[in-house]
């Protein structure tokens, strides 16, 4: 199932005007309203199999449905339980880094670079990183991306990511999918600027990452029987119509299951947090060298889940 937030004239908005749960008919057309029995899709995905179950017998009745194409998309989970980013990719790891040594030392950097000097740090390969990211400040699909005034360089991200179905403690990493409602797509908008001058007090990143409207999500939830194989999804960004990434999910290092049982380790994690997969390989302006401008559209396009559209817009 295909499930998403939206708005629409005839429906309304849902609760306190964050929009309305529904779920896709099966042929992609219209909406199926949700909202008579569910008050949003997080208490779908907290109600385990029983609400799937109820949800999908709607769907089959649809008696209130209204257009895809007159309906406002707002993030399938407008405010996520918890938002954890990580970096499971190990080309964007690896050419972010060199992208960095160049433009710190751009004598000496480009050098170390052709030379192979530039590695990926071997704790990297040893357990899959991560950071606690602002649930409060998550954009929908067309939602504009407002650039923090104290950034000059904006970037995007293209990445993917699930929502917890089932909470746990400990999860092993064979068992780690069962716990897995669906996945979404996640563009982690991103200072550039603000977050290299963080990181370099070796904290962060914080506000190269936590400004309203930077975590887009959407445009929709697709849960998991209907994905497959997470690990071969054509991912693809453009920026104003133009291809900057064209990807596949297979490129990923760390798993989703490996992220997951570390996470739990010890602590206990709970249905409708989001897992951030982290940039895909040569899926941010950082590894091509150049960045967003004042305007630009940027569509992220992930296989089985749909295209995510934002435009960023300058503070007057």
């Amino acid at each position: 199932m295909k499930f998403c937030t939206f708005s629409h004239p005839a429906r309304g908005s849902g609760i306190n005007g964050l929009g309305r749960p529904g779920v896709l008919t099966s042929d992609g057309a219209f909406i199926v309203d949700l909202g008579e029995v569910f008050p949003d899709i997080l208490s779908i995905i907290k109600g385990g199999d029983e609400a799937k179950a109820k949800a999908r017998a709607l769907q089959e009745k649809a008696e209130i449905r209204v257009p895809l194409s007159e309906a406002k998309l707002h993030a399938p989970v407008p405010v996520p339980e918890q938002i954890r980013d990580s970096m499971l990719f190990e080309k964007h790891v690896q050419q972010a880094m060199e992208r960095i040594a160049i433009m710190r030392k751009p004598i000496l950097g480009p050098l170390l670079v052709k030379l192979g000097m530039i590695k990926v740090a071997p704790t990297w390969y040893q357990i899959p990183i991560y950071y606690k990211s602002n649930r409060f400040s998550v954009n929908g699909p067309d939602g504009d991306v407002v650039w923090p005034r104290y950034s000059q360089v904006m970037d995007f991200e293209l990445e993917f990511g699930f929502f917890l179905g089932k909470g746990g403690k400990n999860i092993k990493a064979s068992e780690a999918r069962d716990h897995i409602f669906g996945f979404t797509i996640f563009n982690d908008f991103s200072a550039r600027d603000a977050q290299s001058i963080e990181m370099q007090s070796m904290l962060g990143p914080c506000k190269g990452k936590d400004f309203d409207t930077g975590n887009s999500m959407g445009p929709f939830l697709v849960t998991l029987d209907e994905i497959g194989d997470p690990y071969n999804l054509r991912m693809q960004a453009r920026v104003n119509g133009e291809t900057w990434c064209d990807s596949n999910s297979s490129t990923i290092h760390h798993t989703f299951e490996d992220l997951l049982a570390r996470v739990s380790a010890d602590e206990t994690v709970h249905a409708g947090e989001f897992f951030g997969s982290g940039t895909v390989g040569d899926g941010c302006g950082l590894e091509h060298g150049r960045y967003l401008k004042d305007g630009d559209v940027v569509e992220l396009e992930v296989e089985k889940i749909g295209i995510l559209r934002n435009r960023v817009v300058r503070q007057k």
